[in-house]
């Protein structure tokens, strides 16, 4: 099985559904999040998501939305909202896509700061074909390639961000204490673990931490 790492972004708009484009136009709102998306059998959609800001907002949006069926959340600060709505017809279709073939979306699906999707599929090359092939007939979408390879269950998204040579220096500094506070350890201490210069060290965990970090407030 193989992953693809992908940025989705809507073109002539500020989303892919005109609710999406409401919820993220209003200020007062933030989408962080979707953490569960299906095509249900009256081919209306189920979503499962995270946001903060205004809840009341969000409540208003989606009561005078034509397209929200119903509609809950949960939550206070970072709060949960689950909504069955009626898709676009490209919406429909790419969930049709998922449905019909063996590919998978690894969630959470993160919201960029530009509210751009960034999405991770999990599948064959074949199947990563279909979705080429969908996204070019797709004149509502740009669906650019981030990173692809082999997917590997003992590993999150988040791990295969970095490296295996960042990995293995980040899990140093973390065991040696060099994030404790007061720090316990020092580059040229890490540096004497993984065999490498402190210098390639320090960059090493400024790579690893710009990653980590950059994924972690999406």
């Amino acid at each position: 099985m193989r992953y693809l790492t992908t940025l989705v972004k809507p073109d002539g708009g500020a989303a892919f559904h005109p609710l999406g484009e409401e919820l993220t136009d209003d200020p007062s709102i933030r989408r962080r999040a979707i953490h569960h998306l299906e095509l249900l059998d009256d081919e209306t959609v189920l979503l499962f998501a995270e946001a903060s800001g205004s809840k009341e907002r969000y409540k208003q949006i989606m009561e005078d939305s034509s397209y929200v069926i119903s509609y809950l959340t949960a939550g206070k600060d970072r709060w949960m909202a689950v909504s069955q709505f009626e898709p676009t017809e490209s919406v429909r279709q790419s969930l049709k896509l998922q449905q019909e073939s063996l590919l998978v979306i690894e969630t959470p699906i993160h919201f960029t700061s530009d509210n751009h999707l960034k999405i991770t599929y999990l599948g064959t090359d074949e199947t990563f074909s279909q979705l080429y092939e969908y996204a070019e007939e797709m004149d509502q979408l740009t669906f650019e390639v981030l990173e692809m390879g082999d997917y590997d269950s003992d590993k999150s998204s988040l791990n295969r961000m970095i490296t295996p040579r960042q990995e293995e220096v980040l899990e140093t500094a973390v065991d040696l204490g060099y994030y404790r506070e007061p720090r316990q350890a020092s580059l040229e201490d890490i540096s004497e673990i993984v065999g490498i210069s402190p210098g390639t060290v320090g960059e090493h965990l400024r790579k690893a931490e710009e990653r980590v970090f950059s994924e972690l407030v999406h």
